[in-house]
């Protein structure tokens, strides 16, 4: 790669938002297409350069771990607003070597306490969706077996939906948590998860229940449960069960 290559390079990557590239440890014999870089929500990706090399720097390091991704966001991340008022970062929580993975929008007031995610009434909820429908299918899997993140580390203030700098930038860690778990599939716990994940402005009601693909894991939305707390959503908690129901037994049977 010439220096102009290089230049032309960086700036493609910083116009997609991406702030941190990894040099592998090892040269690199195979040559790789573009990557799909952070997690967005913000509309189109800008096209690369004509004649940027198809090797191009990889967004995330070689042999990559929840641990090592813990400790790069670090113990009192600044990168966004959200820090302004936030108690605790909140990673994720589960098997690192989890089947199925659940991602949220973010953490709410119980979470930022006790810097897990989904503890709360909706986490509550999600716990015995789990636990409930797995026992019913026959399917011996618990919370405990899966992996739960979110969109975001940090509460947005009065529990709104994060804004898409704040998603951009704590994207690249739930690509690079997602990248590091492998899980056969993803559960899109919302429409901001949906967003986040599949680059798109379609709600709930329109994509759940059917199988997509962030890159080459397939993914299935459904919805959050703080929506099927909300006593006039009937038809929707059973829709959330069923769309449990498909993922689990994709997952494990």
């Amino acid at each position: 790669m010439t220096r102009d290559q290089l230049r032309r390079t960086l700036e493609f990557y910083r116009d997609l938002g991406v702030d941190d590239l990894y040099r592998p440890l090892a040269p690199q014999t195979e040559r790789r297409p573009v990557p799909e870089p952070r997690l967005s929500a913000s509309g189109p990706r800008p096209a690369p350069p004509d004649d940027l090399p198809e090797s191009l720097l990889p967004l995330a390091p070689s042999g990559d771990t929840l641990e090592k991704i813990q400790r790069d966001i670090g113990p009192d991340c600044r990168r966004c607003r959200l820090c302004e008022q936030r108690s605790k970062i909140v990673f994720g929580v589960g098997d690192p070597q989890a089947r199925l993975a659940f991602v949220g929008e973010g953490p709410g007031a119980d979470e930022d306490a006790q810097g897990i995610p989904f503890v709360g009434r909706a986490g509550q909820l999600l716990t015995q969706m789990i636990d409930n429908t797995a026992s019913r299918e026959g399917i011996p899997v618990r919370r405990a077996d899966v992996y739960i993140c979110n969109v975001v580390k940090c509460r947005p203030p009065e529990n709104r939906t994060p804004l898409p700098d704040e998603m951009e930038i704590c994207g690249e860690f739930l690509f690079r948590q997602l990248m590091a778990i492998r899980p056969k599939a993803i559960v899109a716990l919302g429409s901001t998860a949906a967003k986040a994940l599949l680059g798109t402005k379609d709600g709930v009601t329109r994509l759940r229940g059917e199988w997509r693909k962030w890159r080459d894991i397939p993914l299935i939305v459904t919805y959050h449960p703080s929506y099927l707390l909300r006593p006039y959503n009937q038809n929707a908690k059973r829709e959330a069960w069923e769309d449990l129901k498909k993922a689990l037994h994709f997952v494990y049977d």
